[in-house]
């Protein structure tokens, strides 16, 4: 009888520690995988900035006297950068940044059609 409740409660124990090593290791790779996330995420967002920043600040202010000499639509092309080209690069960037976004939620099981949405 001692036999058996002492089989009985070491099944048990051993039951409870593979389901905590499981939960644990699941809790591990939702973590690791949140991680990837966002370390790519933040990876995206200093490209297409650096690109903003370069198409704003650089075109429109830096290069502006080697730019004045081409035209675009009557104006100078440093003039209509630091203008109107600005605000295209960054209504394109914008858009970039949803397909950059969807496609990176798909990669890590974070996207609408996903079973597992929590971060």
């Amino acid at each position: 009888m001692l036999g058996i409740l002492m089989h009985t409660l070491h099944s048990r124990t051993f039951y409870v520690f593979l389901t905590l090593l499981v939960r644990n290791r699941c809790m591990n790779i939702k973590k690791d995988n949140a991680t990837a996330y966002w370390r790519e995420n933040i990876k995206y967002v200093l490209v297409l900035l650096s690109i903003w920043f370069l198409v704003s600040f650089g075109a429109g202010i830096i290069f502006k006297e080697f730019l004045d000499q081409f035209q675009m639509g009557g104006f100078k092309l440093g003039f209509w950068f630091a203008q109107q080209g600005a605000i295209y690069v960054f209504v394109v960037l914008i858009f970039v940044y949803i397909y950059l976004m969807n496609r990176l939620d798909k990669k890590h099981g974070y996207d609408h059609d996903s079973k597992n949405n929590s971060l």
